[in-house]
């Protein structure tokens, strides 16, 4: 099943749970993400009723999706539902690959008109929601979603740019391996996603991971003096650090 596909406000109402119903993650504030991820987040997860902005950076080359896809692999993994919406080159089988359920994945590629409406809808019965931001979206309608996902305690994870949010996550930098003298495939990239926002989340952070991820892949923490965190790669007895010589 390659995730739902829904069209129109009323077709969400047979998808999302009433905001009284149980809570498929078991009431847990904060939903888990990949441990690499942990140190950008004020709670080292997505804690419900936040907003997470995904900063898009370059087109084509800002490695958003790839982050996006990442930051919702291990909450679907643990039974939260999530959404995507305005998106209408998000990939199911990318997807798949990073790990998300797509049982528990709604697509809503072209929202139109009814952005608001699909994605207060959306706010009332899914964990996650990411969506694109149309850009006439107003300051006021922003603030009003956000404020429905406190109080409903879903993560809105906005694609663009979004005022107020409290973390922007953007990939900063990006470098693709695979690629020899003239032969290869692209295999991963590895880039540095930095953190900015407010409250716990005011002092900025910056971290090198492998987007697309590996389940041996890790991020070394920085010791006091020894300069910028680097990524460890370990497979089949050789490790290969990434970072400054």
């Amino acid at each position: 099943m390659a995730g739902r596909m829904v069209v129109g406000s009323a077709a969400l109402a047979d998808l999302v749970r009433p905001a009284s119903a149980p809570d498929p993650a078991g009431g847990h504030r904060v939903l888990p993400v990949r441990p690499e991820l942990t140190g950008l987040l004020p709670n080292r997860g997505l804690r419900r009723g936040s907003t997470i902005a995904i900063g898009s950076g370059q087109p084509r080359r800002s490695g958003a999706t790839s982050l996006i896809l990442a930051l919702l692999a291990e909450a679907s993994r643990a039974g939260s539902w999530c959404a995507v919406v305005g998106v209408p080159t998000f990939g199911a089988g990318a997807a798949a690959e990073a790990g998300i359920v797509l049982d528990r994945l709604a697509l809503v590629p072209n929202p139109g008109p009814e952005w608001p409406t699909v994605i207060a809808a959306l706010i009332d019965g899914v964990d996650v929601v990411v969506t694109a931001v149309p850009t006439a979206v107003s300051a006021s309608v922003a603030n009003r979603l956000a404020a429905r996902a406190r109080q409903r305690g879903s993560v809105l994870v906005p694609y663009g740019r979004w005022d107020g949010a409290d973390v922007t996550l953007q990939v900063v930098r990006g470098v693709w391996e695979g690629l020899g003298p003239g032969r290869g495939r692209l295999r991963r990239r590895e880039v540095t996603v930095s953190a900015r926002g407010r409250g716990a989340a005011a002092r900025p952070k910056e971290i090198k991971v492998w987007l697309p991820g590996d389940a041996l892949t890790r991020v070394i923490p920085r010791a006091t003096g020894l300069g910028p965190p680097v990524a460890a790669s370990s497979r089949r007895g050789a490790l290969t650090l990434v970072g400054p010589a």
